[in-house]
């Protein structure tokens, strides 16, 4: 696709300070198109209770007319805040009035992208929206576009936000949309219950941190830790996390040093993994530090627990970790099926054991590169490209 407008609306800001799909697909469409990115509009709730944060108030002087809504931020692309402050909906519980009032903040979002549109002089255009927005059940039909594409990379229903309202909207914006882009086989089935353009594009990584030969200084908080050193990167929630699993793996194996970096909620911080002396809890760090501990890992895990969010769920760090070229253990689901053979899976405690105990042994230099060419080959480049052939066939349903 070449020399085309395109419009991408999602649930996180352009300026979002860690990585972001949109965003990097923006990028890569701006390559050779010009987009359009859309920050998703201030709601009454977001505003009455984080009216002192600096996000809501850069939108907020959008609002008032006292700041630029348009602005260029790499050619090719624009950002714009748009004047609209959306009704907060979801807590109403009559789905005839939550309708009225979606299509309401629909209407206004509709007016203020129309007007974005006509100020860069797109015509006409395709529209992409990542994510679940509840207000864009209705766009499809108020935008008109050339084709409306519906980007799903989680499967968020199970989250107590979209319980209420989510099932019943998501299966019908699917309905309404022309094309469904999915990064996994399991959302992409998901998605052709409902239409069948659906697509599995795959999903793209940035991984210039993650350098396997690069010269990683050894973090001061993991000076201490002895080796053998099993770790994991990420957000710390029995959401998606088993607990268990990491109780019975530091147990069993007490000789091995279990290192957990990332932010806990709060069924990690009362958890009884804090009073064993072989796991480490490093905190929170900056996307640019992540790589140094990686780097000093000996295995790296993904430690899930099955459930509806993580079952189809793409877990981006497993191509940091193969990006470094470390042996990887990650809980078997139907996601991690790509990375066969280059990520040993297991379903039990004990698999999990054995797993690592063999993954520690690895010292397979010619494994070790293939791991960082399997990584390396999940680019943005690859994933727009297979949605620009998405978008081709359109009028017909997708093949398996």
């Amino acid at each position: 696709m070449n020399d085309q407008n395109i419009i991408i609306i999602s649930q996180q800001p352009w300026d979002t300070t860690i990585g972001m799909n949109s965003r990097n697909m923006a990028k890569e469409f701006s390559q050779t198109n010009r987009v359009l990115f859309i920050n998703l509009p201030l709601d009454l709730n977001t505003l009455l209770h984080s009216y002192q944060q600096p996000e809501v108030q850069k939108r907020l002087r959008v609002v008032l007319g006292q700041a630029e809504a348009m602005e260029q931020v790499e050619p090719n692309i624009w950002v714009y805040n748009t004047g609209v402050i959306f009704l907060s909906a979801n807590w109403i519980a009559s789905r005839p009035l939550f309708k009225a009032a979606n299509l309401l903040n629909a209407r206004m979002l509709a007016y203020s992208i129309q007007k974005a549109a006509k100020l860069l002089g797109f015509d006409s255009y395709y529209f992409l929206q990542d994510g679940l927005i509840y207000p864009g059940l209705e766009l499809p039909n108020l935008l008109k576009p050339i084709k409306y594409i519906f980007n799903i990379r989680d499967f968020v229903l199970p989250q107590p936000y979209f319980k209420r309202h989510g099932p019943w909207l998501e299966a019908e914006l699917i309905k309404r949309v022309d094309v469904v882009t999915a990064n996994s086989v399991y959302l992409r089935d998901y998605a052709r219950q409902f239409n069948p353009h659906s697509h599995d594009v795959g999903q793209g990584c940035v991984l210039s941190l993650y350098q396997a030969d690069g010269p990683y200084d050894m973090p001061d908080d993991m000076a201490a830790v002895a080796h053998p050193i099993i770790g994991y990167t990420g957000y710390l929630t029995d959401l998606r996390l088993d607990i268990d699993l990491l109780l019975y793996i530091a147990q069993q194996r007490p000789h091995w040093n279990l290192v957990l970096v990332g932010p806990e909620d709060e069924a990690f911080e009362k958890s009884a993994l804090h009073e064993l002396p072989n796991v480490y809890f490093l905190g929170t760090k900056t996307p640019d530090q992540l790589p140094s501990y990686v780097h000093h890992f000996d295995v790296c895990i993904n430690p899930q627990i099955v459930n509806d969010i993580t079952i189809g769920n793409y877990p981006l760090k497993i191509d940091e970790y193969l990006a470094m070229g470390k042996p990887v253990v990650a809980t078997e689901t139907q996601a991690m099926e790509m990375f066969l053979p280059h990520v040993a899976v297991a379903s039990t405690h004990e698999e999990w054991v054995t797993q690592l105990e063999t993954a520690l042994a690895d010292k397979d230099t010619a494994a070790a590169k293939a791991r960082i060419r399997c990584a390396q080959s999940h680019t943005w480049e690859a994933t727009v490209s297979k949605i620009y052939d998405a978008l081709e066939p359109s009028l017909q349903p997708a093949t398996p």
